[in-house]
């Protein structure tokens, strides 16, 4: 079986860190963001780390486990990586919902830092 490339592996340990911290300690979470990552969290923005990790420690949950269906990743031209998951999460005691969540992933002094972060529940209200 051949190697997977770099981007691939830079992008899934990324994935298995971020979600693993998501699930355990949120506010563990600014040690992946810098002062301009910029995140829409269900068409909300938000920008810089302290007002990330605020807005992530501040969900209304007590628990929460993801669950990974897909993930993709791509190197861009300007050298980072752009990845993209497909899963679903369960919260609290609430029925479990699926979501999207979108990762640029540049690299910053031999360190793999999110810039741009974009998550959105798949729920779809046709009313």
């Amino acid at each position: 079986m051949a190697e997977q490339p770099l981007w691939e592996q830079i992008g899934s340990s990324f994935v298995q860190h971020y979600y693993q911290m998501f699930d355990n300690d949120r506010s563990q979470l600014g040690s992946i963001y810098i002062d301009t990552s910029c995140l829409t969290w269900e068409g909300q923005q938000f920008q810089g780390k302290t007002a990330i990790v605020e807005k992530l420690a501040s969900l209304p949950f007590a628990k929460i486990a993801h669950s990974i269906t897909a993930q993709d990743h791509q190197p861009t031209p300007d050298s980072c990586i752009l990845s993209m998951v497909v899963g679903q999460l369960k919260v609290d005691e609430d029925p479990i919902m699926g979501f999207h969540q979108s990762f640029i992933l540049k690299n910053i002094s031999e360190a793999w830092v999110c810039t741009n972060d974009m998550f959105r529940l798949a729920i779809h209200n046709f009313g």
